[in-house]
C-alpha cells in the first residue's frame, strides 16, 4: 500500500490515478515542455552560478525547474525523468550528468537550496496563504455551485498564479472541502432564511 493507495483513501473525488499524479511526474515531459519549463535563463544561470560543484549546481537546477514545472518540491529532488536531467546537464555544461547522486550525500543542501529558491522567485508555503485560498473557494462554491473536484483543479491553477507551493494532496483535498462545505451550508441557511422571511411577508 503506497503513496498512492493512501491519498485515494483520503481524497474521496479524486480516483487513484488523479490522486498518484498530483504533484509528481508523469512520464517525461513533451518537447514543449522541456523548451518551455525547462531552459534557464539569466537569472536562473546566475542563482545556480554561485553554488560549488557540478552536483550542487545541477541538482539547485533540478529543483529549480522541478517547482516552476510541478508547483511544488518533490520529497527526492532526484526523482525526475532523465531527460530533463539531461536537458539540464547539457545547459549547465556538465559532461557528467550522474554527478547529481552526490548532491543528496549533505542532507540539508537540498532544503537550503528550496529556501533559496523560494526567496529568489517570491514562493510561498500553503500555510501562509490558506487564509486567501480559503477566500477564495469561499466565493467560488458559494457563487457557482461547483463540486468539490472541480474547485480542487482549479483551486490547484490558482494556487500556481499565486506562487504558493501546493502542500500535500489531502491537505489540499481537506481544505477545499471543508471550506466549501461551509459555504454551501451557509448559502442554504441564508435561501432557508430568505424563503421564511417571503413566506411571512404574504401571510401578513
Amino acid at each position: 500500500m503506497g503513496r498512492a493507495y493512501f491519498a485515494a483513501m483520503l481524497v474521496v473525488f479524486l480516483n487513484d490515478r488523479e490522486a498518484a499524479a498530483y504533484g509528481r511526474y508523469v512520464g517525461a515531459p513533451s518537447q514543449s515542455e522541456l523548451d518551455r519549463m525547462f531552459f534557464l535563463d539569466d537569472a536562473d544561470r546566475a542563482l545556480i552560478a554561485k553554488r560549488r560543484g557540478d552536483h550542487n549546481r545541477l541538482g539547485l537546477a533540478l529543483q529549480l525547474t522541478t517547482v516552476q514545472y510541478l508547483g511544488t518540491f518533490l520529497t527526492d529532488p532526484l526523482d525526475v525523468p532523465t531527460v530533463v536531467l539531461d536537458r539540464l546537464a547539457g545547459q549547465l555544461q556538465i559532461a557528467d550528468p550522474s554527478c547529481a547522486k552526490r548532491y543528496t550525500e549533505r542532507r540539508s543542501t537540498p532544503f537550503e537550496h528550496r529556501d533559496v529558491i523560494k526567496a529568489a522567485y517570491g514562493l510561498r508555503e500553503f500555510s501562509e496563504a490558506e487564509g486567501e485560498f480559503a477566500v477564495w473557494v469561499r466565493s467560488r462554491a458559494w457563487n457557482t455551485g461547483q463540486g468539490p473536484k472541480t474547485i480542487f483543479t482549479d483551486g490547484v491553477r490558482w494556487l500556481r498564479t499565486n506562487a504558493v507551493l501546493l502542500p500535500g494532496v489531502s491537505t489540499l483535498a481537506r481544505s477545499v472541502a471543508r471550506v466549501r462545505d461551509q459555504a454551501v451550508e451557509d448559502l442554504h441557511e441564508r435561501l432557508a432564511g430568505l424563503l421564511s422571511a417571503h413566506q411571512r411577508t404574504i401571510l401578513e
